[in-house]
C-alpha cells in the first residue's frame, strides 16, 4: 500500500542516498552534496516555491519521491514544452523516482504514477491534465507511464536533465477523469 507525506529537510540524507544510486543518477543527474540537496529541495520542503515534493512510502517504508507542479508556475519549462505539444493552462507535471534499488523492476512505477495522479486530482480540483516529458532513452520511465494509462501525444526535442543525453523526448498526457454520477 502506498502512502504519501511531504518531503522535509529531515529526509535529505535519504534523498541524497537515492540520488547517488546509479539507476537514479543516470536520469536525475543531480549533485548529491548536502549543500546541493538543501539548495535544490529546501525551498519546496519549506513551502517557498510552488512545486511539491512528496516522499512515497510502501507499507510505511520509504520507496521514492514524486515532484508535482503546475507547468504554468515554471514559464520557461512550459514554453519549451509548448514547442512540442499543447500545454493547457492548468496542466500539472510529475517527476518521480524509485530510490530503493531492491524495489525497482517490480511493477511499482506504474502504481506510483497512478497513485500520484489520483492524489493530484484530489489535491488540485482545477488541474485539467498531466503532461509529462520523459527522455526517449529512459525506457523504464516511459514504460511505467504506458502501463499507468498515460498516452504518448508527441515526440520532440527538449533540454535533457543530463547534459550527456541528446534532446529526444517523448511526451505523455492524461486528462482528468470525468466525474462519475452524483
Amino acid at each position: 500500500m502506498l502512502s504519501w507525506r511531504r518531503l522535509d529537510e529531515g529526509d535529505f540524507p535519504l534523498l541524497r542516498a537515492w540520488l547517488a544510486q546509479p539507476h537514479v543518477a543516470r536520469w536525475w543527474h543531480h549533485e548529491t552534496s548536502p549543500e546541493a540537496v538543501a539548495r535544490d529541495f529546501g525551498p519546496a520542503a519549506r513551502g517557498e516555491e510552488p512545486s511539491e515534493d512528496w516522499l512515497v512510502l510502501l507499507d510505511g517504508r520509504p520507496l521514492g519521491l514524486v515532484q508535482r507542479c503546475f507547468l504554468a508556475d515554471y514559464p520557461d519549462c512550459r514554453a519549451e514544452l509548448a514547442t512540442v505539444t499543447e500545454v493547457p493552462g492548468r496542466a500539472l507535471t510529475l517527476d518521480y523516482l524509485i530510490g530503493e534499488p531492491g524495489l525497482t523492476g517490480r511493477g511499482l512505477g506504474p502504481e506510483l504514477i497512478r497513485s500520484a495522479l489520483g492524489r493530484a486530482w484530489t489535491d488540485h480540483p482545477d488541474a485539467t491534465c498531466a503532461v509529462i516529458p520523459v527522455h526517449a532513452a529512459n525506457r523504464p520511465s516511459w514504460r511505467a507511464l504506458d502501463k499507468a494509462g498515460l498516452h504518448r501525444v508527441a515526440e520532440g526535442e527538449l533540454t535533457p536533465d543530463n547534459p550527456a543525453d541528446d534532446r529526444r523526448h517523448i511526451i505523455y498526457r492524461i486528462d482528468r477523469p470525468a466525474a462519475g454520477p452524483a
